[in-house]
This record gives structure tokens, C-alpha cells and sequence, in this order.
């Protein structure tokens, strides 16, 4: 185990734990864990060996968004000091999100604020029957950052997206999953071992397609179906042509289970 100052990380074979550790503060992110967490997202997304990352919280968070105490402190230069955490917690969302790994988010408690917006971000989400979502921005007067703009028009809708915005309204676990935010609900004694075990399920499959699909998702929003079948024919032709590719082939007309590098 590698440990830093506000979040642990883990690695097991080709999978990534990274857990959050402030549970005395409810996992809030303050500008160190904004930058330990940006350090661990280049780390995953710049290590080949690494086909998968859990993100999950210790304690009964997952994240309950900011630190309002570190927010206080800012005095004058609260316009400075929150936009350079928001930068921060910023690039390690795009650093996950342009990884070749994908992301599992385990949400095991609250996620609240920049902690729902960070759930979001990730391609897979987990969540423990006692899970919560909520925006909780608007309480403290501020907007929301974390990519939440982003992805929860595009994950609900932008009529949900305005509800949850404006009104804080919390969900529970069920209801994450049926608004399509939340991947599926489960037991939280078995949340960390069921996102291990998806986990370990993704970095035994094809790193490249992953990618592909990740590099695609993001596009899509942003590409006319020219462009996004364009993109579809490169990415599926240079999982053609990858050592991976010409693995699944083999194993399929073999009728074997493909060994990917």
C-alpha cells in the first residue's frame, strides 16, 4: 500500500484501489486531497499495467463534497483558492475519464456535492444500499464544478439535471440506479469485494477495446454520426490490429477463452 496524506493507494495485479481518507471529515476534499488525487489519477493513467481502478471512501462517506472549513479560511482569496482546487480535482476527472482503464466508482455512504460529481465521472458506479446522492451545492451558495455539468445532463437528463441542481433533492441508492446514475445497488458489506471482483473482470478483458470504448463515449456527444462512425471504423480497426485483437479472434475461432496481454 502506498499512502498519502488524505486518500490510500492500492495495487493487485493489474488493479487500482484508491480510497479516500478522511473519514473524520467526511472524506470533503480540501487543496491537498485535490492534489494527491490528481497525482493518482496521472499514476493510473499513465501505467499500461494498471486495467483498472476502484475509487471508493473509507468510513461511512464516499465524499461529502468540499471542506466549508478550509472554505472559510480562504477569507479574500476565496475567488483564487476555490478555483484552484476545482482545477485541480478538475484534471484528475479528466485524467480517469482519458485513461485507458476504466473507473469504478464504489459509492459507499454519502456523495454529495464534488463527491456526486466525481461518482459521475466514472464508467462503472457501484452503490451500497445505504448510499446517497445530492448535488448540495446551491446550500452554500455555490455552483457546481466537478464535471457535473457535464455528466448528469447526459446520465438523467437535463430536466432531472435542473431538479437536482437547483433543489439539492437527495437520492437514495435505488433511485441513483434508476435514474441511471448509479451502475446497480449493492449489499454495503459486499460493496468493495463486488467492485474488486468487476474490477479484476475488466483487467483480465482486452485494455484497448476499454479504451476504445471510453474514446468513444466521450465523443459522442460532440460528433455528428459521420464523424462518430468515422471514429468508431479508426478505434475498431486498430483493435484489429493489436495483439489483443488478434488474440479474440484466435480464441473465438478456437473456441477458447482469449488470453489478453
Amino acid at each position: 500500500m502506498d499512502s498519502y496524506s488524505t486518500l490510500t493507494f492500492e495495487r493487485q495485479d493489474g488493479v487500482a484501489l484508491v480510497t479516500l481518507n478522511r473519514p473524520a471529515d467526511a472524506n470533503c476534499l480540501n487543496q491537498q486531497m485535490a492534489a494527491e488525487l490528481l497525482a493518482v489519477a496521472e499514476r493510473c493513467a499513465g501505467d499500461d499495467g494498471i486495467k483498472a481502478v476502484v475509487l471508493t471512501g473509507q468510513g461511512r462517506f464516499f465524499c461529502a463534497g468540499g471542506d466549508v472549513n478550509a472554505f472559510a479560511s480562504f477569507g479574500e482569496h476565496a475567488a483564487s483558492e476555490v478555483k484552484r482546487l476545482a482545477d485541480e480535482l478538475h484534471r484528475a476527472i479528466s485524467s480517469f475519464s482519458r485513461m485507458r482503464a476504466p473507473l469504478i466508482a464504489a459509492v459507499n455512504g454519502v456523495a454529495a456535492g464534488a463527491g456526486f460529481s466525481l461518482a459521475m465521472s466514472a464508467d462503472l458506479v457501484l452503490a451500497a444500499e445505504s448510499a446517497s446522492f445530492t448535488m448540495a451545492y446551491t446550500a452554500i451558495g455555490f455552483s457546481p464544478d466537478g464535471s457535473s455539468s457535464y455528466f448528469l445532463p447526459r446520465l438523467v437528463g437535463l430536466r432531472r439535471a435542473q431538479e437536482l441542481m437547483f433543489t439539492n433533492r437527495k437520492l437514495s441508492a435505488a433511485e441513483a440506479a434508476d435514474w441511471g446514475v448509479a451502475t446497480r445497488v449493492v449489499p454495503g458489506a459486499a460493496l468493495q469485494d463486488a467492485a474488486l471482483e468487476l474490477a479484476h473482470k475488466l483487467a483480465n478483458g482486452a485494455l484497448g477495446a476499454h479504451a476504445g470504448i471510453k474514446k468513444l463515449l466521450l465523443a459522442t456527444y460532440g460528433s455528428t454520426l459521420e464523424d462518430q462512425m468515422e471514429l468508431e471504423g479508426q478505434t475498431v480497426a486498430a483493435c484489429a490490429a493489436s495483439p489483443d485483437g488478434q488474440e479474440g479472434v484466435q480464441a473465438f475461432l478456437a473456441k477458447r477463452v482469449p488470453k489478453f496481454s
